[in-house]
C-alpha cells in the first residue's frame, strides 16, 4: 500500500479500537462507581474490594491514556512527546527501541548499555529510562568518567561500535590518556590519517575485543536469565539486570581463580614428591 493508502486504513481501524476500549473503560468506571455503594461480610473482605478497586482505577488511567495518545496521534496527526507515551498496559515503563536492525527495526523494553574488561568482568552497566532509545554518542564522557572514579585511572583501551563515534568523543578519549582509542568512523570521508588508524594492528585488535562484548551479552541472555523479566514493575527489571551481571561477575571470578598455571608458572615451582615417608616403630 502507499502511505496514503495505509493512512487511510490504519485511521478506519484505531477508530474502531478506540470506541472498543471507550467502552471497556466506561464499563470499569460503572463497575468502581457501583462497587463503592457495597459492603463485604468482614473486613478482611472490605480491604480485598479496596485493593481491586485500586487496580481497576489504575487500568482506567492508563487505559485513558492511551486512548488520548492514539487520537491526537493517529487521528489528529499530532505528534506525541515520548515522555507521555505507553507501550504496555501492564509495564507502563517499558520504553521503544530503534537499533536500525532490518529483521526487529521495533522493539520494546529498555535499552541496557554494559562496559567489559579485558577479564570478562561487567566493571559498569546502566538501564535507560528516561529516553526509551538514548543516542550512544552521548554516552562516552560520562562513562570514562565513572571508569576513572572507579579504578582511579582512564582505560588504556577505549573500544566500542561506530554508534559511538563523533570527533569530539575520540578528543575526549585522547584528553582522558587513553592509549587505544578503537572507535570506527561512522558515515563521511575517511582522511588518508584515519584510514591508516582504521588498518592499525592495534585498532583491529581493539574491534576484536569490542566483538567479545556481544559473546558477553549471549551468555547474560542464555545462562544467566536476563533475556527476559518476568516480575512486573520497574525495580524488578532493574534487579533482574543487576541480578544477571553480578551472577557473571562472581562466575568468572571463580574460574580466573581456577584458572590452571601456565607452564612457565608451573616449571618455575619446585617439584614434590608424590607422598612423604615417615618412620614407624616396629
Amino acid at each position: 500500500m502507499t502511505a496514503p493508502q495505509r493512512q487511510q486504513q490504519q485511521t478506519k481501524k484505531y477508530r474502531e479500537l478506540i470506541g472498543i476500549t471507550e467502552e471497556v473503560v466506561n464499563g470499569a468506571r460503572g463497575v468502581l462507581q457501583r462497587s463503592r455503594q457495597a459492603k463485604g461480610k468482614g473486613l478482611l473482605t472490605d480491604l480485598t474490594m479496596g485493593e481491586l478497586r485500586k487496580q481497576i482505577e489504575h487500568y482506567c488511567q492508563l487505559g485513558e491514556q492511551v486512548i488520548h495518545q492514539a487520537r491526537h496521534r493517529v487521528l489528529e496527526g499530532e505528534q506525541v512527546p515520548t515522555a507521555q507515551k505507553i507501550y504496555s498496559l501492564f509495564e507502563p515503563h517499558t520504553d521503544l527501541i530503534k537499533r536500525g536492525k532490518v529483521k526487529t527495526p521495533i522493539e520494546f523494553g529498555h535499552k541496557v548499555f554494559l562496559a567489559e574488561s579485558a577479564q570478562g568482568l561487567i566493571t559498569q552497566y546502566e538501564v535507560e529510562v528516561l529516553d526509551g532509545n538514548p543516542c550512544d554518542e552521548d554516552q562516552v564522557e560520562a562513562w570514562l568518567q565513572r571508569h576513572r572514579e572507579r579504578f582511579g585511572h582512564a582505560p588504556q583501551l577505549y573500544s566500542s561500535d561506530r554508534g559511538f563515534y563523533s570527533e569530539n568523543n575520540v578528543k575526549t578519549c585522547e584528553q582522558e590518556s587513553v592509549k587505544i582509542v578503537s572507535i570506527p568512523q561512522r558515515g563521511g570521508t575517511k582522511t588518508p590519517k584515519r584510514q591508516a588508524h582504521e588498518k592499525s594492528l592495534a585498532f583491529k585488535k581493539g574491534q576484536r575485543f569490542r566483538a567479545g562484548i556481544e559473546g558477553r551479552i549471549s551468555v547474560l541472555f542464555r545462562g544467566r536469565g536476563m533475556k527476559r523479566c518476568l516480575a512486573e514493575g520497574r525495580g524488578h527489571f532493574d534487579l533482574l539486570v543487576g541480578a544477571a551481571v553480578l551472577a557473571n561477575n562472581l562466575l568468572r571470578i571463580a574460574a580466573l581463580l581456577n584458572k590452571p598455571a601456565s607452564r612457565k608458572k608451573r616449571a618455575a615451582q619446585p617439584s614434590l614428591p608424590p607422598f612423604l615417608p615417615r618412620e614407624t616403630d616396629g
